[in-house]
């Protein structure tokens, strides 16, 4: 039999082991919360002073202290308005599809695997494919309908695999009640499935909108000005957003716009801010009811 005194012997170099992994990796963890926090620091420091009313409502100026963010932030409004509804209607509906009603065959598995490694190309790919289908082939030009559909092919995988996910996820009990009291397919869909779905569909949707709204690659790719005087006032007019704005600032050797690209940026995460507490109010809500 093995006794206490052998038991700790083999033990001590695990425990070793182990408290060197747990050092090692709350090292990781303060690291990248140390450099977060430079960052920050630095991006807010540089930046709040510039941020008022002026600033906000301000077109852009060769000067500096006469140049605003008006049209790039009411041109992201734009994007997000178009990207938004597709991404969400496309994505859900493909999940509900794949999950619901599709067969489990090698088709419906060569499916999955191409969406599972679309969500992993570079974005500058789809910039491309934007490039060559919506602004040439349709000659929609540099509009925000034609970087609307490109960024919706950029972030409808990750929608796709986030929902099916969340649909996966509802207990089978709430489907076999609802089919118990004579629902149908669709009814037990739309009235129990969704909605005990919601959280999960929610956070993967914000997340992919959340990328969608501050890349800049793609945009780049498709030759939205990176200076623009005035704002877009349908899908079909020339716009710019804020990571082309805030892009454009950088490229300048005033320190002056390197303030305002601070500025800009710090608006970019209040709209990040924003979007992520709207979904956790509605993820709140659902959890209560689920």
């Amino acid at each position: 039999m093995i006794n206490h005194t052998t038991v700790i012997k083999r033990m001590k170099p695990r425990l070793i082991i182990n408290t060197f992994f747990k050092a090692l990796f709350l090292m990781a963890t303060m690291f990248g919360l140390l450099v977060l926090g430079i960052l920050l620091y630095r991006i807010f420091t540089q930046g709040i002073g510039h941020l008022n009313l002026q600033f906000l409502q301000n077109l852009p100026s060769r000067k500096a202290e006469l140049a605003g963010i008006k049209p790039a932030l009411i041109g992201t409004i734009w994007l997000m308005g178009v990207v938004t509804p597709i991404t969400l209607l496309l994505g859900v509906g493909t999940a509900i599809y794949l999950e619901e009603y599709a067969k489990k065959n090698r088709f419906t598995s060569f499916i999955q695997i191409n969406i599972s490694n679309l969500a992993g190309v570079p974005s500058i790919v789809f910039g491309l494919l934007g490039l060559t289908v919506f602004v040439r082939a349709l000659a929609l030009g540099t509009s925000v309908l034609a970087a609307g559909l490109t960024m919706s092919l950029l972030v409808l995988p990750v929608i796709i695999v986030a929902s099916q996910e969340a649909i996966k996820s509802v207990p089978k009990q709430l489907r076999e009640a609802s089919y118990g009291m004579g629902a149908t397919k669709w009814q037990t869909i739309v009235r129990v499935v969704l909605p005990a779905a919601i959280p999960g569909i929610l956070t993967g949707g914000i997340l992919a909108l959340s990328r969608a709204i501050g890349e800049t690659a793609p945009l780049v790719v498709l030759g939205l000005p990176l200076f623009l005087a005035f704002l877009p006032k349908s899908v079909f007019d020339m716009f710019t957003v804020l990571p082309m704005q805030i892009y454009n600032w950088t490229g300048r050797p005033q320190a002056a716009f390197q303030e305002l690209a601070a500025a800009g940026i710090i608006v970019l995460l209040l709209m990040l801010i924003i979007m992520n507490s709207i979904a956790v109010l509605i993820r709140n809500k659902f959890h209560k009811r689920y």
